[in-house]
């Protein structure tokens, strides 16, 4: 919304490039007046701020858009930004040691070389010039190309205008301007993080097999091997995982949509989010959380539509194993005609030492990879090779799908930009409008693996890991293995958008990470393949609370955003519900209150019987008995197989409440109980501590209570702590509840929203942002969101900055 010029213009201050003006509480009108835009052809922005810190960006085109959102990013988190382009560039090694790590934020390599040699290769071939020339569908739009450009000016405007103050890169000679490659880069890192980026110690470490070599053949347990994929891509232990709830218009107090959403991702480095709203007059008008370095809103709402995104349980990638030439290694074989694999040499430089060279490897189907991960070799042999097929390695659209539902006016637009785009790497979308639609879908880029694919060419690794982890190996020698195009696809080898599971105006769609299959438990989906997901197998204790809960309010009806805002901070603990009262009961009859832990020495836990009677089964920060319970709850699972917890077994015809009733009677309750008594006395934690007095976190000095609980515990609002005995429990956060809105509509122009962005906006301590959000999230308060032109004019903090390049 356009703000009205008023007949004073306030006055520009000497000759800077920047403008800043500050609004006084006795003049809000005059604060909110609008800054003449500037003469020629420079690109510029105008940014009002209001509480929290919570920039409101307005613009004329989306390169104006692009420039005011870089430069409002590179303000608040210059030096995260500036680490991750450092990465994207491959120089990691150059200006922080080869043997240093990255933060994990753009891919799963656990060093800066092995970062590098995969980077440095990618910007070595182009990889994503080629995807920028591609024209749209199958490539970005103009819009979208516009915004990556606007972007980096405004990044390289702000280090130009203004002096870094973040100890973090302060002074740093790797905080440098960017370019429109650079921000592409980064969008072609998060659309692979699930592929090629969780491949890259095994792509860069591929080497042929040595000649004394060559004869060995390497043994695969390939039910273990199983396991591992099964493992590798189980969300439960996974740093990124999210809720998301959508409401249709019979369960809601006025019959409009209601949506919550919240993502759980790292609370620390580049994956973190970004709140803002941006506008362009007349074209776009839409607030919520950006991915940092992205131009486009990731999560968010505009006046009409709301939506938010859960990491799916689709296998963004496959493998091909190839059958070698027996004379060389290097040469693999498809229908009897030998394929030389194309060599990427790629040098790197590093701090203090000397240049490193090394040879990947290429072939028809992607890279050579060695292993997906520590636990799952891929040994290249004489005989035998793994390729790894991304098919989002040739996807550059997430932005465009991301700017179609900023445009969206209702869920079936959403629909619309997700098929016409297809641009979603790894994610589900849960989302809700004006009218009262509701809508779930699993709308993601998968490889073309049908169930028939992989039972006609799965090799005998392929049979053990399609079915446990949806993870296919297929014959790479023969080309009727090849997968093969949807008419409606965008890009060859992947699903068209008529095989995502969708569910639409269903009372709730709900997801916590687990398939499609129970987004709404009374309208179960199937029919769809083994990649996408599971039907029919047990739900993750988070899914299964979330689902109870969802499925309640439902049944209720009449809700509205405040009852949305009350189901983030319930913090109750599923597995408490089921477990507490008979642990407490057990426990109380266990002979002369003692228990022995592993090492055979008698534990009093006489103690611990009362408080886990007396628990509230919440993760509030100040109930009592919840750290108990964590605690116990983490030891028992580790030690005690799911299969064997509980007396009642898993039933697909009560997914929800099933399996349960915990078995106290195995060996390792007693013992686990002990050894959590045990550990907590000894790190001076009385039993009956208030959880917030053990589980914060600490900034500027200062400890802030942090509610939540673990993915065991099923706790809706999800948080990861790192436990530091030493320190008084657990003492940061390292993922959870990240950028959490609560979105509805009562008939007027403006949504009723709410938000809070856990970590806060700014990753600077000096700023005055650093924590206020994340005291709010201990608090368990939320931001009313300030979206229409009114509301911002209305804030006491409004100040308006006037950007230009």
């Amino acid at each position: 919304m356009r703000i009205r010029p008023r007949q004073r213009r306030l006055a520009v201050v000497g000759t800077a490039l920047l403008t800043v003006l500050t609004a006084a509480a006795a003049l809000p009108s005059a604060a909110a007046d609008r800054p003449e835009r500037p003469h020629g052809g420079g690109l510029s922005a105008t940014i009002r701020y209001t509480e929290y810190g919570i920039p409101h960006i307005e613009a004329k085109d989306y390169t104006n858009l692009g420039f005011g959102t870089g430069w409002a990013q590179a303000a608040d988190q210059v030096c995260t930004l500036a680490d991750g382009f450092v990465t994207l560039r491959g120089e990691r090694s150059r200006w922080f040691g080869a043997d240093a790590a990255p933060d994990g934020s753009l891919s799963s390599a656990t060093g800066n070389l092995s970062s590098d040699l995969y980077f440095k290769g990618v910007r070595q071939s182009r990889t994503v010039e080629k995807l920028l020339a591609t024209p749209a569908p199958a490539g970005p739009s103009k819009d979208v190309k516009d915004g990556m450009r606007g972007w980096a000016a405004g990044y390289n405007a702000w280090l130009k205008q203004n002096r870094v103050t973040d100890p973090a890169c302060k002074g740093a000679a790797w905080v440098r301007p960017v370019t429109e490659l650079d921000v592409a880069a980064r969008g072609f890192a998060i659309s692979v993080l699930g592929g090629q980026g969780r491949g890259i110690e095994g792509i860069t470490a591929a080497r042929p097999p040595s000649s004394t070599a060559a004869s060995a053949q390497a043994t695969t347990d390939t039910k273990q091997l199983a396991r591992a994929a099964a493992d590798l891509f189980s969300q439960e232990d996974s740093d990124m995982g999210s809720n998301a709830v959508a409401f249709s218009g019979e369960t809601t107090a006025n019959g409009r949509g209601l949506l919550l959403g919240n993502p759980h991702y790292p609370w620390q480095g580049g994956r973190r989010f970004w709140q803002s709203q941006q506008t362009i007059p007349g074209e776009l008008d839409v607030m919520g959380g950006s991915l940092l370095g992205t131009s486009t809103i990731s999560i968010g709402h505009n006046a009409n539509v709301a939506w938010s995104h859960t990491v799916a349980t689709g296998v963004t990638l496959n493998l091909h194993q190839l059958t070698l030439d027996a004379s060389d290694p290097t040469t693999y074989v498809v229908d009897g005609k030998p394929e030389k694999m194309t060599k990427r040499t790629v040098t790197v430089s590093v701090k203090g030492g000397a240049d490193v060279t090394r040879t990947q490897w290429w072939t028809r189907y992607g890279p050579i990879v060695t292993s997906l991960g520590p636990t799952l070799p891929l040994p290249w042999t004489a005989t035998t090779a793994y390729a790894l097929n991304d098919p989002n390695a040739v996807n550059l659209r997430a932005s465009d799908t991301a700017l179609g539902f900023s445009r969206a006016r209702s869920t079936d637009d959403v629909l619309k930009s997700l098929r016409r785009t297809q641009g979603l790497p790894w994610v589900n979308t849960i989302a809700a409008d004006s009218a009262g639609h509701s809508l779930f879908t699993q709308s993601q880029v998968l490889p073309r693996i049908t169930d028939d694919l992989a039972a006609r060419c799965s090799t005998a690794l392929g049979k053990a890991t399609y079915p446990a982890s949806g993870v296919a190996v297929l014959d790479g020698s023969r080309s009727d293995c090849a997968l093969g195009s949807d008419k409606d696809a965008v890009q060859p080898g992947v699903f068209g958008p008529s095989k995502m599971p969708v569910l639409k105006d269903a009372p709730y769609a709900e997801n916590s990470n687990d398939s499609a299959w129970l987004a709404n438990a009374d309208q179960p989906l199937t029919g769809y393949e083994r990649i996408f997901g599971t039907v029919g197998t047990p739900r993750s204790m988070r899914t299964r609370g979330a689902v109870e809960d969802v499925a309640a309010m439902a049944d209720k009806g009449g809700l509205t955003v405040a009852d949305l805002q009350m189901k983030q901070f319930a913090d109750r603990v599923p597995a408490g519900d089921l477990a507490a009262a008979d642990t407490a009961k057990a426990c109380a009859a266990l002979p002369g209150g003692t228990a022995a832990g592993s090492d055979g020495k008698a534990v009093d836990i006489s103690a611990a019987c009362g408080v886990l009677k007396n628990w509230d089964r919440t993760m509030n920060t100040g109930s009592r008995g919840a750290l108990l319970f964590d605690r116990f709850w983490r030891r028992l699972t580790a030690t005690v197989p799911a299969a064997q917890l509980w007396k009642v077994p898993f039933s697909a015809a009560d997914p929800v409440r099933t399996p349960n009733t915990l078995d106290t009677q195995a060996p390792a309750f007693a013992t686990a109980l002990a050894e959590t008594v045990a550990e907590l006395w000894s790190a001076g934690i009385p039993l009956n501590a208030k959880l917030g007095d053990h589980q914060s976190v600490t900034r500027a000095g200062q400890r802030i209570p942090v509610p939540g609980g673990t993915e065991g515990l099923g706790v809706w609002n999800k948080v990861e702590p790192v436990w530091d005995a030493a320190n008084g429990g657990y003492t940061e956060v390292v993922t959870g509840s990240s950028y959490i809105q609560a979105v509805g509509w009562d008939g007027g122009r403006c949504p009723v929203a709410r938000t809070l962005l856990t970590y806060s906006q700014s990753s600077n301590p000096d700023s005055a942002h650093f924590s206020d959000q994340t005291r709010l999230f201990s608090r368990g308060k939320w931001v009313t969101e300030r979206f229409c032109d009114k509301d911002i004019r209305k804030s006491p903090a409004l100040k308006v900055v006037r950007v230009r390049g």
